[in-house]
């Protein structure tokens, strides 16, 4: 089979990155093997590729999402079958999804309605998936009504902002000026233009000097500092996805009720949690519910053939994109 791998442990970065041909790889008693339609590309995916892990082996196939179609399951293996239609949010430390083959773990996948395509299911996985674990798994939304989303247009922030949207609370985005437009489609109440505006200024203005009561910091912790010292209302909810802020004073979030998340989605496959695995697959099966009934939109805006690949991943690297970016098997 095609697969894109680096194929020596000193070699990293895009430029490194080689389209091989390796064997088709065989099940184990809990795992699936999905012969590979569609493919979300994310940014960690030229993260790792630029920084591999030290317990990689080599060649590696990199690659965390895809959709496409079950071709053998290992004997311990219930509830998918040869022929299924499935998608599923890979475990970094293993080979990848890029390639024509693939091996999930079967507890990470979800099978894919009849109404929804392949694009669209690969589409809805490791960025969607992490902004549905933060509203849903994470966020205690019970008596709150305002949430600030930080990069409205990126992949999880632009999931956020509809399934924020679905809970009826009233949205504040940041993005750059270019991106405005993009996110106007989801009907956020504020917009705020980070290149242009103060954030701390125009949060406080909606909230009338009050601040959110949720937020979704996907930036890194110099901006959840601000975040957690002077945008949260009372009583508010901090989840930082990529660094969390260092706390001075843990008084502080006593005395002024204040909760700080981390989130790691792909953490739970190295976890010894099965209810955590099993939350992978059902979080995905829940988004493509949300897709099957029009009420999510997973903000595809460029497919490119499987040859093309790497095209994608630069556009991520250079931040040249909006949505997700996703690249199919098709003929």
């Amino acid at each position: 089979m095609k697969a894109y791998a680096l194929t020596k442990k000193d070699s990293h970065g895009l430029e490194a990155l080689e389209l091989i041909e390796a064997p088709v790889p065989r099940p184990q008693a809990d795992e699936v093997l999905v012969k590979v339609e569609s493919i979300g590309l994310n940014p960690v995916d030229y993260k790792l590729i630029k920084r591999p892990l030290p317990s990689f082996t080599y060649p590696h196939i990199f690659g965390l999402d895809a959709a496409g179609t079950v071709v053998a399951v290992g004997e311990n293996v219930q509830g998918f079958k040869v022929g299924d239609r499935v998608s599923g949010h890979n475990d970094l430390h293993q080979n990848g999804t890029f390639a024509e083959y693939a091996i999930f773990p079967a507890y990470s996948l979800a099978k894919i309605p009849a109404e929804v395509s392949f694009k669209t299911a690969a589409a809805l996985l490791c960025g969607a998936m992490t902004a549905y674990q933060t509203l849903f798994r994470k966020l205690n939304l019970t008596g709150k009504k305002t949430i600030l989303i930080h990069a409205g247009a990126g992949g999880v922030g632009s999931i956020a902002l509809q399934l924020a949207k679905l809970k009826h609370l009233e949205v504040l985005t940041t993005v750059s000026t270019a991106k405005k437009d993009f996110v106007k489609a989801f009907h956020p109440e504020k917009i705020i233009d980070y290149k242009q505006e103060d954030v701390t200024k125009a949060v406080l203005e909606y909230t009338n000097g009050q601040g959110v009561d949720l937020i979704i910091n996907t930036v890194g912790s110099k901006e959840a500092k601000l975040d957690l010292t002077e945008r949260l209302a009372y009583n508010g909810e901090l989840v930082c996805l990529v660094e969390v802020p260092k706390v001075d004073d843990p008084a502080w979030l006593f005395e002024n009720g204040l909760s700080l998340s981390a989130l790691n989605l792909g953490g739970a496959h190295g976890s010894t949690s099965p209810t955590q695995k099993a939350d992978l697959g059902q979080m995905a099966r829940e988004l493509l519910e949300l897709a099957k009934t029009k009420q999510l939109d997973p903000n595809i805006t460029t497919v490119l053939p499987f040859e093309k690949l790497v095209v994608g991943l630069k556009k991520l690297y250079q931040h040249d994109s909006l949505g997700k970016i996703v690249v199919t098997m098709g003929k």
